[in-house]
């Protein structure tokens, strides 16, 4: 039976040593507050000690002094297992200089392995993850150099097919937030940008004779329809009573409490960025890259659209009338509205429906994409990709692994090389003013997100489009596809390759 209790009191429950599980998103639908509660405990009594803390996509809030970071840093935690670690600055930091094991896995493969847990299954096989670095064959989930555990993630063998088995320890600890609580302790998501795994998490926890510990905005007296429960009081022990700090009427967009139009979209994320500060200028490279990539579209699709340079995509399939003909999806679980980026990444404005994330994976897992926009750090002459280990940083893998594996069209977005990179364009015709000193296809990436050699398998069709030029992935590598009007295909291109490609018929223009 639930108690209503202090943060203070339920972060008691917490043992030294538990594994804990946290329902958020990036930066998004995080129980700060409890966070904050088990901070201070361990800066009271160095209890508790010993955590393993689990994420599917991680659960900073891009603010190294609050929520989680403090109490990580100061060793509470001696493992970490997430999806993504971009809303966590100061933990990033501390797990390349060695302080604790951190194990960076696929976003979906985790979600999966949660919902396994939760049907008493130890793990979730899974075709995403082959030759890639979190292969074992490759280099394993391990981080930095002292996180060697092997029990994550084994390539096992099933009627003759191939997978990789992905097992995590057992969760004995639930942190999540929830919008209300009504008086059977059932816990609706009415205000919340999304759900994530919390159904299957407090399952897991429950099956292994834990804690579920819920932070909700209120306490209400008549009892949530039951398709609007998300989870049933009869799995929740704590629930912490949080009055939400006021905010930019802006977030509203993301909760699905009122219908937005697609003809809307456009204004609420221009709130949306204004709200949180997340509006930049966009390169001229940029916008290059997104009106090229836009041409890739086609009526009906269905779409993942990455953060970064592939956001310019929807900006000019919306001048082209094309994003009211495709729907658009996000990893935490939404589908057919525009997802939102920045510090509210995983939201959506104008969703169709929002469902539990191991769903979407299913989705994604599958084939059931049509098309995908993502971002790069590097390719090399294989077409292989790195997109989650730049020098000295290490943001993880993500959706990116999910998404990649087995959509029919992949569509890589990233200039040809950056740190001061400057292009002009007069009309179709595009000149390279002066190249970045940093480039973007190398011999060799330091990492590997993205098997060309696993695409070439899977007959996907695979793009690299940058500001100059546009390769396609073949069986024997790269190929030069296209090189827009104004660049020089010699020098602009070829000469700057550490590698030799085949090259195609000449000059296209995208414009």
């Amino acid at each position: 039976m639930y108690r209503i209790m202090s943060a203070d009191e339920a972060i008691s429950l917490i043992r030294d040593g538990d594994c804990i599980c946290v329902n958020s998103f990036v930066g998004i639908e995080n129980p700060v507050e409890l966070h904050e509660a088990l901070g201070r405990r361990y800066e009271h009594t160095h209890s508790p000690k010993h955590l393993t803390v689990v994420s599917s996509a991680g659960f900073g809030v891009w603010d190294e002094n609050k929520a989680a970071e403090g109490y990580i840093r100061a060793g509470a935690v001696d493992r970490l297992i997430c999806g993504h670690f971009g809303a966590m600055p100061s933990t990033k930091k501390i797990i390349l200089e060695n302080h604790f094991e951190a194990y960076n896995l696929p976003l979906g493969c985790i979600s999966h392995a949660i919902r396994a847990q939760a049907g008493g299954i130890p793990g979730a096989l899974s075709k995403v993850g082959l030759d890639i670095f979190v292969d074992p064959r490759r280099d394993g989930p391990g981080i930095n150099q002292i996180s060697t555990d092997s029990s994550f993630v084994k390539v096992v063998t099933v009627d003759n097919e191939e997978f990789l088995y992905y097992k995590l320890p057992k969760i004995t600890v639930a942190l999540m937030k929830g919008t209300a609580a009504d008086r059977k302790g059932n816990i609706s998501f009415d205000d919340m940008y999304m759900s994530g795994d919390a159904l299957s998490i407090c399952q897991a926890v429950k099956s292994n004779s834990g804690i579920v510990i819920v932070q909700v905005d209120r306490i209400v007296d008549t009892p949530s329809r039951p398709r609007n429960t998300i989870i049933p009081g009869c799995l929740v022990d704590a629930i912490v009573v949080k009055e939400p700090e006021p905010r930019d009427e802006a977030f509203s967009a993301l909760t699905g409490s009122f219908e937005i139009s697609y003809d809307n979209w456009h204004d609420w994320t221009e709130k949306l960025e204004n709200a949180t500060a997340g509006s930049r200028r966009r390169s001229l490279a940029s916008h290059i890259i997104g009106r090229r990539a836009a041409q890739e579209l086609r009526k009906e699709d269905i779409v993942n659209i990455g953060i970064g340079i592939p956001e310019m995509i929807s900006q000019y399939a919306r001048k082209s009338g094309m994003l009211d003909h495709i729907t658009l999806t996000v990893e935490s679980g939404g589908i057919g509205g525009f997802p939102a980026s920045g510090k509210v990444f995983g939201g959506m404005i104008g969703a169709q429906a929002v469902y539990d994330m191991a769903n979407q994976f299913d989705l994604y897992n599958n084939g059931g994409l049509d098309i995908c926009f993502m971002g790069a750090l590097e390719v090399d002459r294989y077409g292989n990709v790195n997109a989650h280990r730049g020098p000295g940083d290490y943001a993880g893998i993500g959706g990116f692994a999910n998404i990649t594996a087995k959509t029919p069209t992949v569509v890589f977005c990233l200039t040809f090389n950056t740190k001061g990179l400057s292009v002009s364009q007069n009309g179709e015709n595009v000149t390279i003013e002066q190249n970045g000193s940093v480039p973007k296809f190398v011999q060799t990436v330091r990492s590997v997100s993205f098997s060309a050699r696993k695409a070439i398998d899977n007959g996907q069709k695979v793009l690299y489009i940058t500001e100059r030029c546009v390769f396609i992935l073949t069986a024997r590598g790269l190929k030069l596809l296209e090189v827009y009007p104004g660049v020089d295909p010699i020098k602009d291109v070829l000469e700057l390759l550490p590698f030799d490609v085949e090259t195609g018929s000449g000059i296209y223009s995208p414009f």
